[in-house]
């Protein structure tokens, strides 16, 4: 981390850095033509990436370090081309250059090219599935591990959080996961090979394509740092703490009657916007912070990280994911219909801690990713993809919250508490995300990066007063203890 103090984070002219300006994202939506981004048949298939995966900001994201101290000149997720260029095939994708002639999908027979295609969406929708079942469970075991008895920081959601930047940090700096020869190889036929040794920046460059347009890659930033972040958490966690309703770990144990965590002491009106300031400071400094680290630790441990085989990868991961992905969601379906605790002696308690979650997550994951790809690309300057996700999981958990602190008026039962807080820690959660968020902010222009976080924080904020505020301030929550 840089020696400067967290202030300097949000300056990064002053950040040491790895990647030449010029070069963060190779222009890396300065194309929007290309049919397809595909690897040698040797192998039994090809990957047949289709054009709309450069708006996944995961991928257009630069390195959180840059070598230059110089001032960046422009935003790297904002380089993207009008319409009226990709109308008139001006330009070429970035997941199908930057590697030679490679063969083009015109290359092969129609049936063929959709083959390539089908298989590619189908490892890359069983990668979300699967990690964003990872993800979840890892951010409601950490959320788990990080609310205790005089906890320092009672957000406990702050943790995923930054571990899911921090991861998201590490995935976009590092140069050695998917180095194998293979993956060049299979990207550009021996005639289109360089007849003179690439230099370590064309090595770094040529990486660089390759690994965003594997599937593999997708899941990992995609699925599973997105799903380990929360944006709707941590918006909710704002409102809670702007109402005085944050829920505390007890520091002392009572002797009394039991005590609900929920439960604050009245304060002043300037505490609660004290608070409202800590949980928005703490969270976007530490993920920013976060995110730098892990590119730095990328960095330190390049000579050490091992590298994944292209044909183990394509042969034996890809086409076992499949299996694995649909294979893991269907049996957290079936435990959801039979808990495995069901003839334990008392109360379902799995249903509403993680089960009903991660049923309810790959449809968040799934959902994020499209509606990034079908907005992200829409305003330069303003990724609207992600910012859309967000406040809709947003606007939704709020609305989640209501009814299960509301169950004497909307019913349900224990079981329909269980399904509201899965929805909340699944779909919402899987949904909407931090880390993509804070990769953005890092990619933009700097006046676009704060005016992109400004109005996402006070957009969610402001639909968390009118969704939850309403209710609160109306008629008041019930307790909730179906998943305690």
């Amino acid at each position: 981390m840089p020696s400067k103090g967290t202030g300097a984070l949000l300056d990064r002219s002053d950040v040491p850095t790895t990647l030449n300006t010029d070069d963060r994202l190779e222009k890396a939506d300065t194309t929007r033509n290309t049919s397809s981004t595909e690897h040698d048949g040797s192998d039994g298939g090809e990957y047949n990436v289709p054009d709309d995966y450069r708006d996944l900001d995961e991928l257009k994201a630069p390195s959180p370090v840059e070598e230059s101290p110089a001032e960046r000149p422009q935003g790297y997720l904002e380089d993207r081309v009008d319409e009226s260029t990709k109308e008139h095939g001006q330009t070429e994708s970035p997941l199908s250059s930057g590697l030679g002639q490679g063969k083009k999908a015109s290359s092969y027979p129609g049936h063929q090219s959709r083959a390539f295609r089908f298989a590619t969406e189908l490892y890359t929708i069983a990668y979300l599935i699967f990690f964003s079942i990872l993800g979840t469970l890892a951010r409601l075991g950490l959320q788990a591990l990080t609310f205790y008895p005089g906890a320092p920081v009672q957000t406990s959601v702050l943790w995923p959080n930054a571990a899911g930047s921090f991861i998201m940090g590490f995935l976009i700096e590092d140069r050695k996961f998917f180095s194998d020869e293979g993956w060049i190889r299979h990207r550009s036929p021996s005639s289109s090979q360089p007849q003179h040794p690439l230099d370590e920046e064309q090595q770094r460059k040529r990486h660089s394509t390759v690994k965003k347009t594997i599937p593999l890659y997708i899941g990992l930033s995609t699925g599973f740092c997105g799903s380990f972040t929360s944006f709707s958490s941590f918006i909710r966690d704002i409102f809670l703490a702007l109402a005085n309703r944050l829920p505390v770990p007890l520091s002392h144990p009572s002797s009394g009657p039991l005590i609900n965590p929920a439960s604050t002491i009245p304060r002043n009106g300037g505490y609660s916007v004290m608070a409202l300031l800590a949980v928005i400071i703490i969270t976007i400094v530490l993920c920013l912070s976060a995110l730098i680290a892990g590119a730095h630790l990328a960095i330190a441990t390049e000579r050490f990280t091992p590298s994944i085989k292209y044909f183990f990868a394509r042969r034996i991961l890809d086409r076992g994911i499949v299996i694995l992905g649909f294979g893991c969601w269907l049996g957290a379906i079936l435990m959801a219909i039979w808990p495995p605790d069901r003839h334990k002696g008392y109360p379902e308690y799995w249903r509403g801690t993680a089960v009903f979650a991660i049923v309810f997550a790959p449809l968040g994951c799934l959902a994020r990713f499209y509606v990034s790809l079908a907005l992200n690309s829409k305003i330069k300057s303003f990724p609207l993809g992600t910012f859309t996700i967000n406040i809709v999981g947003t606007a939704l958990e709020g609305m989640l919250w209501d009814l299960q602190h509301s169950q004497s008026s909307v019913g349900g039962g224990r079981v329909g508490c269980q399904v509201l807080q899965g929805m909340m820690d699944g779909f919402c959660g899987a949904a909407t995300t931090v880390s993509t968020w804070v990769a953005e902010l890092e990619g933009l222009r700097r006046g676009h990066a704060y005016v992109y976080g400004g109005v996402s924080v006070s957009v969610g904020l402001g639909v968390m007063v009118c969704v939850m505020g309403s209710v609160l301030w109306g008629r008041e929550w019930e307790r909730v203890s179906c998943v305690s």
